[in-house]
Order: C-alpha cells, then structure tokens, then sequence
C-alpha cells in the first residue's frame, strides 16, 4: 500500500472539525506507519515477541485512527468543551505509537528499521497542544451550560449572543453546518445511552436543545435555495447585528424570524369569515404544506410533492421526513389518487389547480430536517430534565416557533384542546355504553369528518380506545347488512389510521383483517375493504399479513371486476406496497397478478393505470420466481415493449427499469426483448428521456451489445473451426459477411446494437 492509497483511503487533514494542527501532525505520522505496514508483515517475524510486536503496533495505529476519525465525525460543540480530554487521547495515541515501534525496531531489517527510527524521533519532538482560540470557545460553552440552570426568559438575549458568537467561531454559520451538528449531536446521545452515561447524556442534550432553539437564526429567508445547500456563511440580519455588535440587534433578528413562522399553518384549524381556505392535510406536502401539483409515494407509504422529497434525498437523508422510519430503498411512485383529490377538491372550491412544485419549500424542508428524530427529541428533554436544568423549555423548533408565536393565545388553544377532548370521549361513551344505534351511527359518521384533518384527533383517539370502540361498530354493521354504517365505520378507520402506524397496530390486534375477510364477500363493501387494505398495506408488519392471506386473491380480482376506478387504484396501491416484500410474492403470483398487470397496461391505455403496474411489475421482478413467470406470460414482453415505443417518459422509465432486472444475467430473456424490435425506442429513450430511464436504458443497450458480442465471438470460432477441417471446401470469399456486420458498425456508433435476434447472425448472409 503505497503513500497516496493511505491517504485516499483514510481521510483527509481538512476533514477535522476542530483540533485541526493536531490532527494534521498525528495523520502525518500514521500515514507514514501505515505505509511501512506491508513491509513490516512481509518480513514475517516468527518468534512469540516477534508477533506480539506487530498486533501491539496494529493496536496503537487503530488508537490513533479512531482519536482522527473522533475529531473528524464528532460534534464540534463536543470536541471544543472536551478540548482537554481530546488532548488526552492524542497524547496517549502517540505514546501508544512510539512505544509499539520500538518494539518492532528490534525484528525487522536494518533499511526498514532505519525508517522506523526516523519516526519514532519525529514522535518524540511531536509537540500536541489546543488552538487558543478553540480552547476559549470551549471555556465559554463550559460557563454557558454551567449558568443554564439560572437563565430565565428574560436573559434568553444573553444566552443567544454567547451560543452564537461559539458556534460563529466554530464554523456553524449556515442551515447546513447547523443541521450537520444536530446529527452528531444525535449520535453521541445515542452513544451516551449505551454506555449508560447520564451525566455525558444530559450535557449533550443541552447542547442540542441550545443548536434546536437558534438554528432558525443561520438563515435570513426560509425560501434562499442557496443557503440551504449551505453556500450562505450567514443570514445577513444576523451578520449585519453582529458587525454592529448590538445584543439587541441580535434579538430583533430573531423576532424576524419568528414573524415568518407565522405565515405557515401547521395544524388544520376550523376556517373563519376572511380566512383563507386551508386544503386538508391529506393533499398537503408534509414538507412545502402546501397543495401537492406531482404527488409520489415513497417506501414508508407517504405521499409527498416529487420536488420536495427529491431534495430531501439529495441532501443525503435515508429517512422518511414525517415518520422518521428508515426507508429500503429511495423509488418515487407517482400518487395519482392524491392527484386526482386534488384536482377535485379545487375545482369544488373554486382553486385553481397547481401546475408546478410549490416556489418555497425550505421552511418546513428545514423544520423536518432541524427535528429529525421526534423520538430523540422527547429523549432529550427527559436528559435535560434529569440533570436539572431548570428554565430550560425543550420543544421541537414547530412548538417553539408557534407557541412565540401566539404569545396570549396560548391559554385559550389548551382550553380549546381541552374541550375538544373532552367532546372526543363523550362519543366514546355513546359507543360503547348506550345500546341507540342510530346514535352510535351518528356519532361514527361525525368521527368520520373530524379524524379526516386533525392530527392531534388520531393521536388522542388512538390512545384512548376508539380504534378498539370503531373496530367493534363495524363488526356489528358488517353483521346487520348495514350499508351506510359500514362506509362511515370504515372511512373513521381509515382517517384514523392515516400517517399513524400505532393507530393501524391496534387495528390489527383488534382484529380487523378477519373483519376485512368478511367485508369481501359483499360487494357493496369492497370500496370499503379495499381502501382499508390499502391503509394497512402502508404498515411494515401487516405486509406479510396481508400478502400471503385470501387478500392478495382479493385485491388482484378488484382489477378485473367491475369496480368503481378509485376502488380499483386503491387495490392497485395496496399491491405495489405489498409486492415490496418478497415473501408475499409466490402468493401473489399463483392469484394471478400478472394477467390481471398485463390486462391492463394493454386494455387501458392510461398512464395512470400503467406507472403504477409497471412499477408493481419491477417489485415482482426482483425474485428469480416472478421472473420466471413473467417470461412464461404471453405477451407480457411484446406490452412492455409497446411501452417503450409509446408510453410517457416515465411509463418508459419503469418499463426499461423491468426489462433490466428481467435480462440481466438471462440470455433467452435478452432473445425475447429483442425480437420485439426495441433497440430504436432504447436509444431514443437514453438521448431524450428522464434521468433513471436514459440510465436504465443505456445498461439495457449495453446488456444486448455485449450478448451479441459474445454471439459473434462464438459464431467467428465456429466458422474458424469449420474452415481448418475442410479447407479445400470453403471459399475465401466467405468471410464477406463480416465485412458487411462491420459496414454495418459504421453507420453509427449509437446503433451498434440494431441487430434484432430474428435478423441474420454473421455467419448467415
């Protein structure tokens, strides 16, 4: 391993968050260690000192690599207040070196011990101490977290003004840095947890509440594109208040930014005279929260606008922004039911419908960002509280944001809260308690309407027994043949379960697939059936449940019944979801997925018919069995094929994405794609279409060029053969069919792969 692979493969000195000078002169000498390494293990010492030399220097490198990769991933809020203990660790990391070394002096080589001497002097003129200026950093958050426990409203300005001149110094100048600080923060919670340290946990909480509660200063307009990819040092409100060395300045600043949260509702509330129309919260971005104009749904099975969660990916995310839940994969999947709601909601509210992505979104996309982890939030409030912080109100930076916000208004929307509760479980009791039926069928069409925008509605219902009280009213609708009830008690399930994986749990321990089961063989509930299907298909654990049950059979039907269209498109989301998990697979195949797929890409004749099953066709593909039977369907190639000459750019993205999966590795596959003609549509595709369709069908064109290629080279050496037996009987001139193939080359480097199965090999002209 030569000097430059070291570095490559390590890291570089600029990587170092803080304690820069120190890190450099520790890398430089690991580096040069590192290096020597191969050298020292060819040498092969075989004696027991011999060995125990080299594991205790393989030791000491690893110590050291871990104190670079310390300063270079940790918090830099952390590394300036534990300056001397960083320092420690940089001491006893070199001690550990030169020790290690002198003890290989000894076993190896005079050339590559002289080397190693030279080192083990430039370890001991090695010289570690801290930055003054980061050491005063450090000094000041250590007085800081110390006056916490005395800080009130009043002096909220002081403790702003001390925060972020440190975090100034330390480079936290932008959204970027701030939200690039709260995950290391994060980390070292999570690492405080496991080593049970309460003490370190309670410190670094307070450092993330201090990072939550003035992050909203690094930036100057919520909207600025630029400064949320972290090319703005600094708002300049804030810049222009700290030039001018005005605390109040600071304060004013901050009252701005306060002012702009106003301008956003995050909560559905009941609309008054001259407020504007606030669209329910289903057709909203939980990002831009504004009305979705391309609505895609991602692995959690939430709906957001394409422009938003693309950049929420791009910023390097893997998680879903509103449920926090860890995705398997980053495919979009275009939600047109969501698109179709909201076409209808604005025209009957007289809205026009939005043509485009919303023209902000960096508000929200940072206040999800800044809260990753609602969990982690809660986690830190109850660490602050254990060390005693008292004035210290940790909320997420959304709570913070309105409560400031509202200011008067605070007690009057608790005791609005309060009586709405209070309303929520006298329903409860009607349901449960009294035997008046068309009072219980009253009160489920009510919960119906409530549970369709209100958040905090699910949230309380849930934690107090109405999934168990709905699940229980639907049974008895179920039993009475009772259209009417059993749409609303459905519908209140359903509302109730959206974006609220508890809710859907309970659901089903409450036992609403067997209900769900029952509900099928009605088909005046299969709207219902269906759609509550498709809720619970969002939920990782009832996946498998579902897909491997008389479900699956059901859903598949749905496609080909005479069903209402948003019935069917219910039933077709729900089988994307569960075609994602690949134990449901060989159920949804002998059900007949595949023929029902294909009718319809073939019959309808619409994209919003064919993405979505295109899509559930790549989940089937995956597996080596659904592959296998999508090559056995008739006419399954020769439709997706079709796509290719005729979809929209993004039918013909998924389309070539399937063939992909279906011809890699599979030459009889390949055979089939080809004969169908679409080489043309491939390269038109790779010129003219989007981003993951010119990608996917440049791989395919690869694919077939390198399979003809190989059929070439097999062909040529048969003929090779052929000729060296029988010499006398073939001509020279039979090689002129491969000056044609070649010819052929020439006319375009772009369609060198035109040759389709059917056309002649170069061995048959």
């Amino acid at each position: 391993m030569d000097i430059t692979e070291v570095e490559e493969n390590l890291f570089a000195v600029g990587d170092a968050k803080l304690h820069g000078d120190m890190c450099k002169r520790l890398s430089a000498i690991y580096c040069k260690i590192l290096s020597l390494f191969p050298s020292l293990e060819a040498a092969r010492p075989r004696s027991k000192s011999g060995i125990q030399a080299l594991c205790s220097l393989h030791v000491a490198l690893e110590k050291a690599k871990n104190v670079l990769q310390h300063c270079s991933e940790c918090s830099k809020l952390y590394l300036a207040i534990t300056g001397d203990s960083v320092l420690l660790k940089f001491e006893k990391a070199k001690c550990a070196l030169e020790d290690s070394l002198k003890q290989v002096e000894d076993i190896v080589p005079q050339s590559i011990g002289c080397q190693i001497d030279k080192i083990v002097n430039e370890l001991a003129s090695t010289v570690f101490a801290l930055d003054s200026l980061e050491k005063q950093v450090g000094d000041d958050l250590i007085a800081l977290l110390q006056q916490g426990t005395k800080l009130n409203n009043s002096n909220d300005s002081n403790e702003l003004e001390c925060f972020h001149l440190a975090a100034t110094r330390l480079g936290i100048t932008s959204s970027r840095a701030a939200l690039t600080e709260r995950r290391a923060l994060k980390k070292l919670i999570g690492r405080a947890r496991a080593e049970e340290d309460k003490r370190k946990e309670s410190i670094i909480a307070y450092l993330l509440h201090l990072m939550r509660k003035y992050s909203k200063l690094f930036r100057s307009e919520f909207s600025d594109d630029n400064d949320s990819q972290g090319s703005q040092p600094c708002s300049p409100t804030v810049q222009r208040s700290l030039e001018d060395g005005v605390p109040g300045g600071q304060c004013l600043a901050f009252d701005r930014q306060l002012s702009k949260l106003s301008s956003f509702n995050f909560k559905p509330n009941n609309r008054k005279s001259g407020q504007m129309l606030l669209p329910p919260e289903e057709l909203r971005c939980p990002i831009s929260l504004q009305l979705m104009s391309d609505p895609v749904i991602i692995a959690s099975g939430q709906t957001y606008e394409r422009v938003c969660i693309e950049k929420w990916f791009s910023d390097g995310h893997n998680t879903c922004p509103k449920t926090q839940q860890k995705l398997q994969h980053f495919f979009l999947t275009p939600n047109y039911n969501v698109k179709g709601l909201v076409a209808s909601w604005c025209e009957q509210n007289g809205i026009p419908i939005p043509e485009g992505p919303p023209e902000s979104l960096d508000f929200n996309y940072w206040r999800l960002a800044l809260s990753e982890s609602d969990s982690t939030n809660s986690r830190s409030i109850n660490s602050v509280n254990s060390c005693k912080l008292k004035g210290v109100k940790v909320v997420p930076l959304e709570e913070s944001a309105i409560s400031e916000q509202t200011g008067g208004n605070a007690t009057e929307c608790f005791s609005t809260q309060e009586g709405d509760n209070e309303q929520y479980l006298s329903f409860l009791k009607d349901l449960t308690d009294g035997d008046n039926w068309k009072r219980k069928c009253k009160v489920v069409e009510q919960l119906r309407l409530l549970l369709r925008d209100g958040e905090e509605a699910r949230i309380f219902m849930g934690d107090n027994g109405f999934v168990e009280a709905l699940v229980q009213f639907l049974q008895s609708a179920v039993h009475e043949g009772n259209v009417m009830a059993i749409e609303n008690g459905a519908m209140a399930l359903f509302n109730l379960a959206v974006n609220n994986n508890r809710n859907k749990e309970i659901m089903i321990s409450a036992g609403i697939l067997t209900l769900l089961a029952e509900m099928t063989s009605n088909t005046s509930s299969y709207s219902c059936a269906t759609a509550l299907y498709l809720n619970l298909s969002c939920l990782e654990e009832a996946k498998h449940m579902i897909g491997t049950s008389q479900a699956a059979q059901f859903l598949i039907k749905i496609l080909q019944a005479k069903a209402e269209v948003q019935c069917k498109l219910d039933s077709l989301h729900a089988l994307y979801n569960l075609s994602a998990v690949p134990s449901n697979i060989p159920n949804l195949l002998s059900s007949g997925i595949i023929n029902s797929l294909q009718s319809l890409i073939v019959g309808q004749g619409d994209s919003t018919w064919t993405e979505k099953c295109l899509a559930v066709l790549v989940n089937l593909a995956v597996s080596q069995v659904g592959r296998e039977e999508m090559m056995l369907a008739p006419g399954l190639i020769s439709a997706l094929a079709s796509v290719l000459d005729t979809g929209e750019p993004l039918e013909q993205e998924q389309a070539a994405a399937c063939l992909l999966i279906l011809c890699n590795r599979n030459e009889k596959c390949c055979e089939m794609v080809l004969q169908e003609g679409v080489i043309p549509a491939l390269v038109s595709i790779s010129v003219n279409g989007t981003s993951r369709g010119r990608e996917k069908a440049q791989k395919l064109l690869m694919l077939f060029r390198e399979q003809r290629q190989k059929e070439h080279s097999t062909s040529n050496s048969q003929n090779q053969c052929s000729s060296e037996t029988s010499e006398l009987s073939v001509p020279p001139t039979e090689t002129k069919p491969l000056c044609k193939s070649i010819s052929r080359r020439k006319v375009g480097k772009a369609f060198s792969f035109l040759w389709k199965s059917k056309s002649y090999s170069v061995s048959q002209c």
